[in-house]
C-alpha cells in the first residue's frame, strides 16, 4: 500500500513530510479537506445515505504538527444526516468542515436542463510525475493538450478554459483504505487553483471551498473543468464540474484572496 498521508499516534494525526502544500511550511488544503472529510466518514454514516454536499473553511494555516478531529451530529432524520467537523491543533480550530447526507430513493422520470461539458481523456500513463509525488495531476487547456503537473503550460500559458484530471492513491490515514468519499473531500482544493489561475500565474489563495454530489466517484480519478471566474477587488470565486470515469457527478467551487506574485511554489509540478 502507498505511504499514507497521517499516522495515528493516540488520539492525534501526525502529518506525514507529503501533507505540505504549495504555500509554505504548512499542509495543503486538500489534506485538511480530505482528512476532515475521512473523520467525518468514520463518525458513522449509513451506507444508503449519499454524501451531497461537504464544505470546508479554512481557517488558518494548518503547521506541519499533529491534529485532532472533532465531529458532531447538526441533524438526524430519514433522509437527512448533517454532520459537522473540526480540526484542532495547540487546542486552536484551524479548519472546520460540514457534510450533507441524503437518502438515496426512486429517481424521477423526464429530462432537465444542464450545461454540456466535455472532459479531455483519461490519463493513460503516468511518465513525468516523481516517484514520491502526494498525488497526480494532469492539466489541460483548450485543447485537450494535457501534461503532468499543476503548473503545465497548458495553465501557465492559456487564457481559455482549463481543465484537471487528478489521480489519489494514497490513503489518508495510515491503516484505512481511501473511500470515494475521501477522494471527493480531497479534490475540491483543486477548484481554486484551476479557476483562479490567470495568465499572471496563480494569484489567489482559496479560503474555502465546497463540493456538491449526486452520486459517489468510481475509481481513483477525479477530473474538473472549470466553469466560471468572478473577481473584484483582491476577492474571487470559481466554480468547476466535477467528473469520475464515466461522466459528470457534481460541481465545486472556492472563494479566494489574492496573494502576491511570488508567494505560490508550487510542488506538484
Amino acid at each position: 500500500m502507498p505511504e499514507a498521508f497521517f499516522t495515528v499516534d493516540g488520539d492525534s494525526y501526525v502529518p506525514g513530510p507529503m501533507t505540505q502544500g504549495p504555500w509554505g511550511a504548512t499542509m495543503g488544503g486538500q489534506i485538511v479537506g480530505g482528512l476532515l472529510g475521512w473523520g467525518i466518514e468514520q463518525s458513522g454514516v449509513d451506507p444508503e445515505l449519499q454524501p451531497a454536499r461537504f464544505t470546508i473553511d479554512l481557517l488558518r494555516p494548518v503547521l506541519m504538527k499533529p491534529v485532532h478531529i472533532q465531529t458532531s451530529i447538526q441533524r438526524e432524520g430519514r433522509r437527512i444526516k448533517l454532520v459537522d467537523g473540526a480540526l484542532v491543533q495547540n487546542g486552536t480550530v484551524v479548519a472546520r468542515a460540514s457534510a450533507l447526507f441524503l437518502r438515496r430513493g426512486d429517481h424521477p422520470d423526464g429530462q432537465v436542463w444542464s450545461s454540456a461539458t466535455e472532459m479531455p481523456p483519461l490519463p493513460t500513463s503516468s511518465d513525468g510525475f516523481p516517484a514520491d509525488m502526494p498525488f497526480l495531476i494532469w492539466g489541460y487547456g483548450a485543447t485537450f493538450e494535457g501534461s503532468p503537473g499543476i503548473a503545465a503550460g497548458e495553465w501557465e500559458q492559456s487564457h481559455s478554459q482549463k481543465f484537471a484530471w487528478a489521480r489519489m492513491f494514497r490513503p489518508m490515514v495510515h491503516g484505512y483504505p481511501l473511500t470515494p468519499f475521501t477522494r471527493l473531500a480531497f479534490a475540491g482544493d483543486i477548484t481554486s487553483s484551476l479557476t483562479h489561475w490567470g495568465t499572471g500565474g496563480l494569484r489567489y489563495i482559496n479560503a474555502d471551498y465546497t463540493v456538491t454530489a449526486s452520486r459517489l466517484p468510481d475509481g481513483e480519478f477525479i477530473g474538473l473543468a472549470a466553469q466560471s471566474h468572478y473577481g473584484t477587488a483582491g476577492v474571487a470565486t470559481g466554480a468547476a464540474t466535477l467528473f469520475d470515469q464515466h461522466g459528470p457527478i457534481g460541481t465545486s467551487s472556492a472563494l479566494a484572496l489574492a496573494q502576491p506574485a511570488d508567494a505560490f511554489k508550487p510542488t506538484y509540478a
